[in-house]
């Protein structure tokens, strides 16, 4: 097994290398612009690293959940092409639905009550969304997904990481939800990618292409665990960035701004462009903080303390607490 994730991660190595030369040489690049976060071009498109690295797992590793990778590979293609040329809205949502349903029909949503489905496809739609639009300085993507693939790990290898933990109230009959070896892949995948962008002056970013294509991976771990577990506080693990969209979408409405266009209001690009913190440490900021709420996530439902009245207290107040941060930095930036 060794062998062969050490064979995947150079592979995949190679190919995020030999990407970067083509898209130099094509002038795929992403020129700064008014509201960019960033000061110099830039590769785009480098995750096109995570669905390659997915559809090598399937490959390698027994071709499971087929209709699950045509639905990422339907999406990392139509973004992709989204990234060399822009396309309408109108265009884009037929395909990002035609992917979704692919996914419900691999992990089985459609035997479920229909309210169910309705509320997975809002989640993943919301999420793709989200994802897309917080992937907007150095490091944030590669370090948020590299947490939310350990966390996902984690909970995927309970009965052996962690039951010697929660010996006494350790959920009985606790099944994997979610292939092993794909999460082992990816994880591979952005340490690559991380390598390259993680960088005061990134010599690549993730791009449509991979923010979206990692957004729909995060989505059926995510449905995947809320299916074999049938509880939704798991969604406390999207958190951080799910509460700095959906504040930053209020406000945006409030404002009457087109909320699909580009924009410097989210939390992290306030702490980049308007206080001069560093990309890096906003990004770690953000997974880190997010690690933390994962851990106590993890332990309060495995202790059997996890309820509606704990969820929502947590919800509460981590967008009270975000509600407060930005405050703060909006204060300062007038003054």
């Amino acid at each position: 097994m060794l062998i062969t994730y050490s064979f995947i991660f150079v592979f995949l190595f190679v190919i995020m290398i030999a990407y970067i030369t083509i898209a130099k040489g094509l002038k795929i690049i992403d020129i700064p612009l008014g509201r960019s976060s960033h000061t110099h071009p830039t590769v785009r498109g480098g995750g096109i690293i995570f669905p390659i690295g997915a559809i090598t797992w399937f490959i390698i590793f027994g071709w499971e959940q087929p209709y699950a990778v045509m639905g990422l590979l339907i999406i990392s293609l139509i973004s992709f092409v989204d990234d060399l040329k822009s396309l309408p809205g109108s265009f884009r949502i037929v395909f990002h639905l035609l992917a979704i349903g692919l996914l419900f029909y691999d992990v089985g949503l459609y035997n479920m009550h229909w309210y169910l489905i309705i509320a997975s496809l809002i989640l993943t739609i919301g999420w793709i969304n989200a994802f897309n639009f917080m992937d907007g300085i150095n490091g944030i993507t590669a370090f948020y997904s590299l947490v939310l693939l350990g966390t996902f790990s984690l909970l995927n290898n309970a009965p052996r990481l962690l039951s010697s933990f929660f010996t006494t109230t350790f959920p009985e009959h606790w099944e994997p939800f979610f292939p092993g070896g794909l999460v082992g892949v990816l994880f591979l995948s952005v340490l690559i990618f991380t390598f390259f962008n993680a960088k005061s002056k990134a010599m690549v970013f993730a791009g449509d292409v991979g923010s979206i294509s990692m957004a729909f991976l995060q989505s059926w771990m995510m449905i995947s665990l809320m299916v074999e577990t049938r509880q939704a506080f798991w969604i406390l693990l999207f958190s951080v960035y799910g509460i700095d969209s959906v504040i930053t979408i209020i406000i945006r409405l409030g404002r009457k701004e087109n909320i699909f266009k580009s924009h410097r209001l989210h939390l992290y690009q306030l702490l980049v462009n308007e206080k001069g913190l560093p990309h890096l440490f906003v990004a770690a900021s953000y997974a880190i903080i997010q690690l933390g709420i994962n851990l106590l996530t993890i332990y309060l439902t495995f202790t059997n303390r996890m309820n509606i009245g704990v969820f929502l207290f947590l919800l509460m107040g981590l967008t009270i607490i975000y509600i407060l941060v930005r405050q703060k930095i909006t204060r300062l930036k007038l003054t």
